[in-house]
């Protein structure tokens, strides 16, 4: 151990008569530790709420949706989707059948949208089709087609596995009364929850087949559903869709259709990240006044340390490396006391959320390492900049002056 590093420790444990400066550098300390703390907890939850959210968005809807600007969808569907399925980073193409309609229960009615996909298929990709909460897919050849509702969906409905459900669309049909909405009756086959409220609340599948005979559209789809391996390659790879692409027909990535959602998280995080660093600029402020202080109080022993020797850099450094320890245990107690209440949150599902306003029943805490390094850096930058004017002026005491009086 260097003797400027052995006189720094022992400066920042005064004795009893300078019991003032230690109160002062358990103050600058105890700031450091809070703002890291902080920082550490609200960038965690920022990027869990974001992490759960998109995890979620991802797993009930596309990466891409590639659709038909007309309103009479994509008619030669099959063989668009077997070029798509064919380009490298491709898990999976689905034709999907959508309308808007409203569903009849036992209890009660609700909006809802009612797609037609290949459920077998589907499910391959689909972590929430293969374990229902209940109940199973429809099954092909039955007397009456099966669907499948949200948990939200059967509960405002009051619908189970077993009952039967009206559906009707816009789609209207003559009687000797005029023209009435198109109703079909589908027997509930099983209830599914991907957890994210908006879609389990409105959202009703069946398979392909059943969707098209129902609305009347013949052999088309909506859209094609299109899972890529790398979903942050969507932007990507929506340009090498566009020369496969017939006329008339458009792409849009998962990012373009939840923009507002996720732009708005970043800004959050973002605003977050600068207000909380606040914190740790205020306890550098505390821990330049402590190194002031020491100054002041060790005019004397600087004096002798550069009358036996010592030089300028040796005495800046002693005051650089009380600053930066003040800095590094501030910085590893709020470190470890951010991950612990981090982990603690997650365990034990500490604050409770309206999952019908956030998509999610608890706030997630999840940092990432490069989130982690930024904040440890940061404390550490501002800390050991701290500590550059103080040891500057240590520096440049005269020991003549110092020892004048002595």
């Amino acid at each position: 151990m260097s003797y400027e590093l052995f006189i720094a420790r022992r400066y920042l444990t005064a004795r009893r008569k300078q019991a003032f400066i230690s109160v002062i550098t358990f103050i600058s300390i105890l700031g450091i530790t809070i703002g890291v703390m902080a920082l550490i907890i609200a960038i965690a939850l920022i990027t869990g709420f974001q992490n759960d959210v998109q995890g979620k968005i991802l797993g009930a809807t596309s990466h891409l949706m590639v659709s038909d600007l007309s309103e009479v969808g994509l008619r030669d569907y099959r063989a668009l989707a077997s070029r798509i399925a064919a380009l490298p980073g491709v898990a999976s193409v689905s034709p999907v059948a959508l309308k808007l309609s409203l569903i009849s229960g036992p209890t009660g009615n609700h909006h809802l949208q009612l797609k037609g996909m290949d459920l077998e298929e589907e499910k391959k990709s689909a972590a929430w089709l293969r374990q229902l909460e209940s109940g199973g897919l429809p099954k092909p050849g039955t007397a009456r087609d099966g669907i499948l509702l949200g948990r939200d969906l059967s509960l405002a409905v009051g619908a189970g596995v077993g009952d039967a459900v009206t559906i009707l669309t816009d789609a209207w049909r003559l009687s000797p009364n005029g023209p009435i909405p198109k109703a079909k009756s589908f027997v509930v086959t099983g209830i599914f929850a991907t957890g994210l409220y908006e879609f389990d609340s409105s959202t009703a599948l069946t398979s392909l087949a059943a969707a098209q005979k129902y609305f009347g559209t013949g052999d088309t789809v909506t859209y094609l559903q299109v899972m890529i391996s790398d979903i942050f390659a969507a932007p990507a790879f929506k340009e090498r869709l566009k020369p496969l692409l017939p006329p008339m027909t458009y792409v849009t990535t998962w990012m373009e259709l939840n923009k507002s959602l996720f732009s708005a998280l970043k800004l959050e995080k973002t605003i977050m990240f600068l207000t909380i660093t606040l914190i740790v600029l205020v306890a550098a402020l505390n821990i330049i006044a402590t190194l002031i202080l020491m100054v002041m109080e060790k005019t004397r022993d600087i004096g002798i340390l550069m009358a036996m020797g010592a030089t300028s850099r040796s005495i800046r450094r002693i005051f650089f490396l009380q600053g930066a320890l003040i800095g590094i245990v501030g910085t590893a107690v709020g470190t470890v006391l951010g991950l612990l209440w981090c982990f603690l949150a997650n365990a034990f599902k500490l604050i409770k959320v309206p999952v019908d306003i956030y998509q999610i029943s608890h706030v997630p805490f999840h940092i990432k390492p490069l989130d982690l390094g930024l904040i440890v850096g940061v404390s550490l930058l501002i800390s050991f900049l701290s500590t550059l004017f103080p040891s500057r002026r240590a520096a440049k005491t005269d020991p003549v002056v110092a020892l004048k009086y002595e």
